[in-house]
């Protein structure tokens, strides 16, 4: 199974990304995780076969997850443990 991808980036979160299938774009989103997303913008479309190297997870499961539920949410990497008390000062700004 082959299948033309959009991948947008969070305007929320640093490092999260929706994958959908191009021809559908974010209609099978729910509402809930727009909302948590905030808007999205778009990075690029490509052809995703279950081959295809991604660097964070398997293009199979990016696959499986658009056919059944309509996207696939890329989540963050943990962060390194000296990376979580970097910013514990800084003010809040609401973004990350």
């Amino acid at each position: 199974m082959k299948k033309i991808c959009s991948v947008y980036r969070s305007s929320k979160k640093d490092e999260m990304y929706l994958y959908v299938d191009k021809a559908e774009q974010l209609a099978r989103v729910p509402d809930a995780l727009k909302e948590m997303f905030g808007a999205p913008v778009h990075v690029f479309d490509m052809l995703l076969t279950p081959e295809k190297e991604l660097s964070r997870v398997e293009a199979a499961k990016v696959l499986e997850d658009i056919r059944e539920k309509g996207y696939f949410l890329q989540m963050p990497p943990p962060k390194d443990d000296y990376l979580l008390n970097l910013h514990q000062d800084r003010p809040e700004t609401g973004v990350r």
